[in-house]
């Protein structure tokens, strides 16, 4: 039997509508097929409207599907922690993880999903301040409390965040820093200024290596910056070079696009913090191949 206690900050809502949000809706049905949801101790109907307060119980354990998505997420019921005290959460997050659901992808696989389940007896609702890609790694700020939401989001909006990230672009960039200022699409499709800085770390025979730090914080805005430069991430399979993809995964065995939030600096209560993230196994086996590679060449 699991039991699910709902936050203080809960809004009132369904209770099917609040058991989608966390389970495939295939789970969800057969629960109430079987009578085996309870709400705070009463057989529980889909209809039935839950409050901030409100105690759960579910009496068929849900069993994760086969799916790759699901593969992934399964073994993750906690995420790699950086830094936590009573407002913020630092984490480092993994690829494959969407930060919040989407079409095809329930709540309880992501990150949010996981942050709330592993938080929620605590009676602490985790809001993101920032999103990552799904298959983009690396630092990611969550907030533990509502009143340090704005107060980080504003950080954020008004450039006082240095955001630093690894990404491996496909060809040799000539120059060895610049930027790329040019507009990206905002809200309603909008027009929107997006500045990126790079400089070369490390150029090998079909791509470059670069940190780059992002002025503003646009949708992909590295995956499309550098695409509109002619040189677009590696394995990014929406604005990259699907040709070039398809013959460095089967070169270096990558499966997903090369980039990773590796930094984030910030004034936090009065103090300069600064928060970093490793490479992932798959990124850093890359490297150490090109390395490898270049070496014998």
């Amino acid at each position: 039997m699991q039991e699910i206690m709902l936050a203080p900050d809960e809004p009132a809502k369904k209770l099917s509508n609040y058991l989608k949000k966390r389970f495939p809706i295939g789970y969800v049905r057969k629960l109430f097929r079987k009578n085996a949801v309870r709400l705070n101790g009463k057989r529980a109907n889909p209809d039935d409207v839950i409050r901030q307060g409100d105690r759960l119980q579910i009496f068929i354990p849900f069993e994760k599907q086969t799916g790759q998505a699901e593969k992934e997420s399964s073994s993750r019921s906690e995420l790699p922690v950086l830094f936590e005290d009573g407002e913020l959460l630092v984490i480092n997050k993994p690829p494959g993880t969407t930060v919040h659901e989407a079409k095809g992808i329930p709540k309880h696989l992501t990150v949010l999903g996981i942050l709330e389940n592993q938080y929620r007896s605590k009676g602490i609702r985790p809001r993101l301040i920032h999103r990552l890609d799904k298959d983009t790694s690396g630092v990611l700020l969550v907030s533990k409390m509502e009143q340090s939401v704005k107060e980080l989001e504003t950080l954020f909006k008004e450039g006082e965040v240095e955001k630093e990230y690894l990404c491996l672009v496909a060809g040799l960039l000539p120059q060895n820093d610049g930027k790329i200022d040019f507009p990206l699409p905002g809200r309603e499709a909008k027009a929107v200024r997006a500045l990126t800085r790079f400089r070369v770390v490390k150029r090998y025979s079909e791509t470059t290596l670069v940190r780059v730090h992002i002025d503003t914080g646009r949708m992909h805005q590295i995956r499309l910056h550098f695409a509109k430069l002619g040189y677009p991430v590696v394995m990014d399979e929406q604005h990259g070079d699907f040709s070039f993809n398809r013959r460095f995964r089967k070169n270096f065995g990558l499966k997903r696009q090369f980039l990773h939030a590796s930094k984030i600096a910030l004034d936090y209560r009065g103090k300069k913090r600064t928060w970093t993230a490793p490479l992932p196994k798959d990124l850093d086996e890359t490297i150490k191949r090109l390395d490898s590679k270049a070496s014998q060449q």
